[in-house]
C-alpha cells in the first residue's frame, strides 16, 4: 500500500491526526456534526489520502456527498473513488473497508439526498448555491 500523504488544507490534516490518535474520541465532530474519516486513493499520486466528511449513515453503509460547501466544482476526493472505488471508512473506533459507487438511480439519489439533509442541513443551501449537482456515493461493506 502506498504511503499516507497528509492534506494541503492544515485543518483537515489536523482533524485526521486528532480523530485517529484518540480513536475517535476527539475530532469525530465538525460543526457539532458527527464526521467519519474515508481513506482513499490518489487518482494520480496514488498516494493515500484522508478526509473528514459529514457522517450520513444508511444502513450498514454510508453516503458521501461531494459538496465542498457548494462550491462550483467537484471535490478531488470525488475524481478519486471514481477512479477507484475501493475506500475505508473510519467510524469513531470502527474501521470497515468498504466499496463506494456514484449513486446514479434517481428515486435511489433523492431518498439517500433526503437522508443526507437530515443529517447535515446546510447541504440544502449548498445545493442551492451551486449549478452542478452534487454528488452522493454510497459505500457499502466489501
Amino acid at each position: 500500500m502506498s504511503e499516507y500523504v497528509p492534506s494541503p488544507a492544515e485543518w483537515v490534516r489536523d482533524q485526521v491526526e486528532l480523530y485517529e490518535s484518540t480513536n475517535g474520541a476527539e475530532g469525530a465532530e465538525m460543526r457539532g456534526m458527527p464526521v467519519v474519516i474515508v481513506t482513499h486513493r490518489g487518482r494520480r499520486s496514488g498516494a493515500v489520502r484522508k478526509t473528514p466528511l459529514m457522517r450520513v449513515a444508511d444502513g450498514d453503509g454510508y453516503v458521501l456527498v461531494g459538496s465542498l460547501g457548494g462550491a462550483p466544482q467537484n471535490p478531488v476526493w470525488v475524481h478519486n473513488l471514481l477512479a477507484d472505488p475501493d475506500v475505508e471508512i473510519r467510524d469513531r473506533s470502527t474501521v470497515q473497508a468498504m466499496r463506494a459507487r456514484l449513486v446514479e438511480d434517481p428515486a435511489e439519489r433523492e431518498r439517500l439526498w433526503r437522508l443526507s439533509v437530515e443529517a447535515y442541513p446546510d447541504y440544502e443551501a449548498y445545493q442551492e448555491s451551486t449549478e452542478r449537482v452534487i454528488p452522493l456515493f454510497r459505500a457499502e461493506p466489501r
